[in-house]
């Protein structure tokens, strides 16, 4: 606590040191994907509707009265939840523009979490307005998802050295990655499918998809399997020397996430979808698209001009 408190008077008043801002930065990357899991615990328990109205909780009430239960707790407890993340996006903005030297690049992604945390505050109240329908819901999730990637990306330029930069990866590989990251992001759609279609509804009432739960589960699971056999081929690509060798431990680890979270999605479907594990699969979701972006965005880092550190094929500068 006192470490936390420091920190935010260090940013109060200025200016702040880089490593400073780092830690500013990953503070807020972690209350961003927290928030992700914060609202499946939400729907999970059926508190969807805990707060029927928005932003108070109930008519004439900021706070649960009683007549909801437990779940309008639930509901107000991540709703205070996306109150914190606030703060921490906060820190992060005015951390940007008191960060010495000062960058123009940070200063834009942190006023990028600004705008999430804003649309995601509207949107929730868009579902509660429409009593949690499964596309609004599967909207709230997937607008998660751009803001974990604003803070990943947040994160990550502000532990790069300022000065120069150019790639560490080929032309080539580069192309592959970004199928890498649109396959990524495309698991996360079609496991919207998957949850709009299954039982966890996060209201008794709301209305589900007119899908087959089993179907879009193997539509998810193919989509899946076509990401994780292009994971395999570029790291083949980067254990080759199409990419720096620093980038092959992130690759890994993307491996590992996605193995991890695939037998996961296997066990909650053949167990029933029992909602502890949905829950665990829904953080599982948020790592392995943070892995995702984190190797991606290593293959494209901004580094010193040592040649000792360049792959051993050509690269292509990376502009800007």
């Amino acid at each position: 606590m006192l470490r936390i408190r420091g920190y935010l008077a260090t940013v109060w008043r200025g200016p702040i040191r880089p490593e400073t801002y780092q830690v500013i930065t990953a503070v807020a990357l972690v209350a961003v994907c927290a928030i992700v899991v914060s609202g499946a615990a939400v729907r999970l328990t059926g508190s969807g509707m805990g707060c029927p109205t928005w932003p108070a909780c109930e008519s004439g009430s900021l706070v649960p009265r009683g007549a909801t239960g437990s779940h309008g707790w639930i509901e107000f407890v991540n709703r205070t939840f996306t109150g914190a993340v606030s703060v921490a996006v906060a820190v992060a903005v005015l951390g940007s523009h008191r960060r010495r030297p000062r960058r123009r690049d940070l200063i834009g992604w942190s006023w990028g979490l600004v705008a999430g945390v804003l649309a995601q505050a509207l949107l929730g109240g868009v579902v509660v307005l429409l009593h949690v329908t499964p596309i609004a819901v599967a909207g709230h999730y997937l607008l998660s998802a751009v803001l974990v990637a604003n803070a990943v990306i947040l994160h990550h330029k502000a532990s790069e050295p300022d000065g120069s930069r150019r790639a560490q990866a080929t032309p080539s590989l580069l192309a592959r990655s970004r199928v890498l990251v649109g396959l990524a992001g495309l698991v996360l759609v079609t496991g919207t499918f998957v949850t709009g279609s299954g039982p966890h509804s996060g209201d008794t009432a709301a209305d589900r998809l007119p899908f087959a739960v089993s179907t879009v589960a193997r539509l998810h699971s193919l989509t899946v399997w076509v990401f994780l056999l292009t994971v395999v081929i570029v790291l083949r690509m980067v254990s080759r020397g199409d990419a720096a060798a620093s980038t092959l431990g992130r690759g890994r680890l993307l491996v590992g996430a996605i193995l991890a979270q695939g037998l996961l999605g296997y066990v909650q479907y053949f167990a029933g979808v029992p909602e502890i594990l949905v829950g665990a699969h829904v953080m599982g979701s948020v790592l392995v698209w943070v892995a995702t972006l984190r190797f991606y965005l290593a293959l494209t880092e901004p580094i010193p001009s040592v040649t000792s550190s360049a792959p051993r094929r050509p690269v292509a500068p990376v502009a800007g």
